[in-house]
């Protein structure tokens, strides 16, 4: 069972948090957008919400950028997997394309609706769950590639 495992968790383990990292994000921008929309009563007491407003946009333009990136690896990754698991990673990148568009074309919130916000939570859960259901095939199913392909971290073997 000298099978690339190591991989698979690194894999896991960086996809995940990444995700994870991405809804917690996201979240936080929903609650901050929601409570603001709410008391729209002129408080300036917070931190420049302008300014604070576009640094979460750009946090969450460049995780979904990332997540883009990742995504690609894992659809080449996993050529010759069933097709269900490659037809759900390719949703996933379409899925996190689509929320890369949107918050690369807003520039304050006000450009995203909060369905924009809200949805992008649900979406970002489904995708964990089916990165969840791969990495649960992969851990009794390695591609016979990942043993001898391009996956293999060569450079760094010692």
């Amino acid at each position: 069972s000298d099978l690339p495992l190591p991989q698979i968790e690194v894999f896991k383990t960086g996809f995940n948090q990444k995700l994870q990292e991405g809804r917690e994000k996201l979240h936080q921008m929903w609650l901050d957008w929601s409570r603001r929309s709410s008391e729209e009563s002129g408080d300036e007491s917070s931190a420049e919400p302008e300014e604070m407003e576009s640094l979460a946009l750009l946090m969450a333009c460049s995780i979904t950028q990332q997540l883009q990136t990742t995504c690609c690896k894992i659809l080449s990754a996993i050529q010759g997997l069933p097709s269900s698991f490659q037809d759900k990673v390719k949703q996933s990148l379409t899925t996190i394309e689509e929320l890369h568009a949107s918050f690369s074309a807003a520039n304050s919130f006000q450009d995203l609706s909060s369905s924009v916000l809200t949805q992008s939570q649900r979406k970002l859960a489904v995708i964990q769950e089916y990165m969840e259901e791969l990495l649960d095939y992969l851990k009794n199913n390695t591609p016979l590639s990942w043993l001898v392909g391009p996956f293999c971290p060569r450079e760094e073997e010692v």
